[in-house]
């Protein structure tokens, strides 16, 4: 049997070299694929990101494995190639400025059926900073996944178990949860953590907790 390791980046890497043929026509060129854990992101591409002792330099597409147990398979590989639209876009394109979705990447996701959106759902913006995208029914990328997973669908075999203590079990999860602040002389509200101080500049008096407000981030 193989090891966690290779079983693991060898389905990624099987996803990666099918879409490059079906999807990019074989345009695009090998990549290193690295798995990172980087807060409200499920995945990320960094152009001429490595290079090897011999002076090689490849790209890099990172996917977040945090989400790998929350997400479908085929939503997890979606993302694996909405990152490589930004690979085709490196090589083959031209990119705007760090970050920025423009109407060529726009108009490439379209075409291998992923469609651009800023909410991650019909009607959102298919240009800008941070972006997101949903599969097309029946479009080029979700036959292609449905060619390359087969009948049972077994195309991403390991997944992060998060904050569980064991199998079957979660645990608590951190609280990102921040409490709402009100002056009680001109009203002003502000969100912080938990048991603060805060004063209010304008009427030089400490804020006020409210007892079961708070806000999820």
């Amino acid at each position: 049997m193989s090891t966690p390791t290779e079983q693991a980046y060898t389905e990624l890497q099987r996803a990666y070299d099918f879409f490059n043929a079906r999807l990019f026509g074989g345009q695009l060129p090998p990549c290193l694929i690295t798995m990172q854990r980087k807060n409200r992101t499920y995945g990320y591409f960094s152009g001429n990101r490595w290079n090897n002792l011999a002076g090689d330099v490849t790209d890099e597409i990172a996917m977040n494995p945090a989400h790998f147990a929350t997400r479908t398979p085929e939503a997890v590989v979606s993302t694996l190639a909405h990152e490589m639209v930004h690979l085709w876009q490196h090589h083959c394109g031209k990119p705007s400025r760090s970050g920025y979705h423009n109407t060529e990447w726009a108009a490439k996701m379209a075409a291998i059926g992923l469609v651009p959106s800023d909410t991650g759902a019909p009607g959102g913006k298919c240009t800008g900073q941070h972006m997101s995208h949903y599969v097309q029914e029946g479009g080029p990328f979700q036959r292609a996944y449905r060619d390359l997973a087969g009948d049972d669908g077994a195309i991403i075999s390991w997944r992060d178990r998060g904050q569980e203590d064991g199998p079957g079990k979660k645990g608590k999860k951190k609280s990102n949860t921040r409490t709402k602040y009100t002056c009680p002389g001109c009203g002003l509200n502000a969100w912080a953590k938990p048991n603060v101080s805060l004063l209010c500049g304008e009427c030089e008096g400490e804020l006020v907790a409210e007892e079961g407000e708070g806000k999820d981030t």
